[in-house]
C-alpha cells in the first residue's frame, strides 16, 4: 500500500519553521482570546442584542418582552389537570 504524500513535503525548512511559529503564536493567543470573548459576553446587553438580531422593536413590552416565569408552573398545572379523571 502506498504511503499518502504530505502536503508539507513541498515546503522549505524556512516555511516549516514559519508555520510552526504561526501555530505557536495562535496556541499562545488562544487563552487570552477566550478570556476576551468571555468578558465581552458578560458585558452584552440582552435587549440590545435582540434588537440587533431581530430588528428594531420594543422588547420591554408584550409580546416581545421576556416572560416573568419560565412556564414551568403552567406546565405542571396542565399535567395535573390531565391526570384527573
Amino acid at each position: 500500500m502506498a504511503r499518502a504524500r504530505s502536503a508539507l513535503e513541498s515546503w522549505t525548512p524556512e516555511q516549516v519553521a514559519a508555520g510552526r511559529r504561526w501555530a505557536e503564536s495562535w496556541k499562545a493567543a488562544g487563552p487570552e482570546l477566550e478570556r476576551i470573548r468571555r468578558e465581552e459576553l458578560r458585558r452584552i446587553d440582552p435587549l440590545k442584542t435582540l434588537a440587533l438580531l431581530c430588528g428594531p422593536a420594543n422588547y420591554h413590552l408584550p409580546p416581545r418582552a421576556p416572560k416573568a416565569t419560565s412556564g414551568l408552573v403552567e406546565q405542571q398545572r396542565l399535567f395535573a389537570k390531565r391526570r384527573r379523571p
